[in-house]
């Protein structure tokens, strides 16, 4: 996620020198198609970059919106196991009373969780769950596919036990169920985001239209501007492109870049807040922005 409020020059040129190289040869291209071939047969009428311009801005602003309504959803959803994980916490570490131990194994346990599904949602391999769980616990989870489903399992497991040895009383139990619960769906939330594609058509169609744009506009301009179109094609151009590629960037908010969704630091952040309340004293320190630019 960016921390800053102005992104400088050269990390946009980062992401767009290959298709600024590409507008340029074809703005080069038009140029002379148009300079040699139909200038003295024909003019191309203002019109078609016109109204291609306008297709273009409002796919792209479809695009952009709705890539921001997945990362924000994302923003949610994380947001969201960022409180229920400290009422979690609190609510064993204070209402289970006679069971201190599977109480705050339940709490190491949902740090686990955490990062098992951090791990998922960026297709990573990330052993840090491994630490936070019991060697009965890694054995059952060997089983599973879905790690992080098999952890939340054990736990409500583990709630059952407490409530059948009256170590928590049933109004507390139904309480913690449902943060379980809750976890399950923020669960399943950040999974549909994941394998949700967003719509290849639209993407598709608002490259297509954009280098349109780009050729009809460089045609056009170039009966005025002369060779100076091909400089002029390639900066409306990179109005759209850069505009489109930024948008696009969020499609996937769980992504480990520097426009997802910081799962590093969210993840940290709790993992330091429920150890803090066990009153550990081996605490992690907390993820540094990168160049004090984003957070991952």
């Amino acid at each position: 996620m960016l921390l800053i409020q102005n992104i400088r020059l050269s990390r946009i040129l980062r992401n767009t020198w290959q298709v600024d190289l590409i507008m340029i040869a074809s703005c080069t291209a038009a140029y002379f198609v148009r300079e040699y071939l139909i200038a003295h047969h024909f003019i191309i009428p203002s019109i078609i970059p016109t109204v291609l311009g306008t297709a273009i801005a409002f796919f792209i602003g479809f695009n952009n919106n709705q890539a921001y309504d997945r990362w924000w959803e994302g923003r949610k959803i994380w947001g969201a196991l960022v409180n229920d994980s400290r009422s979690f916490a609190r609510a064993l570490i204070n209402y289970v009373d006679g069971d201190g131990i599977t109480a705050k194994r339940m709490i190491s346990r949902h740090i686990a969780f955490l990062y098992a599904l951090k791990a998922n949602l960026r297709g990573t391999v990330d052993g840090i769950y491994v630490k936070y769980l019991t060697e009965a616990d890694l054995k059952e989870i060997e089983k599973h596919t879905n790690i992080h489903n098999a952890i939340l399992n054990i736990q409500s497991r583990d709630l059952q036990k407490l409530s059948k040895a009256n170590h928590i009383d049933g109004f507390r139990f139904i309480e913690i169920n449902e943060m379980l619960t809750r976890f399950s769906d923020s669960m399943g939330m950040s999974e549909r985001i994941k394998n949700t594609i967003f719509p290849t058509t639209y993407t598709y169609l608002t490259k297509v239209f954009i280098w349109l744009f780009v050729v009809t506009f460089t045609l056009v301009i170039s009966q005025d501007a002369g060779i100076a179109s091909i400089f002029l094609g390639w900066l409306i151009g990179f109005v759209f492109v850069s505009t489109q590629i930024n948008g696009m960037s969020l499609v996937n908010p769980f992504e480990n870049n520097s426009a997802g969704v910081p799962l590093n630091q969210i993840t940290r952040t709790i993992e330091i807040n429920l150890l803090q309340m066990l009153e550990e004293d081996d605490i992690p320190e907390p993820v540094k922005p990168i160049n004090n630019e984003y957070v991952l």
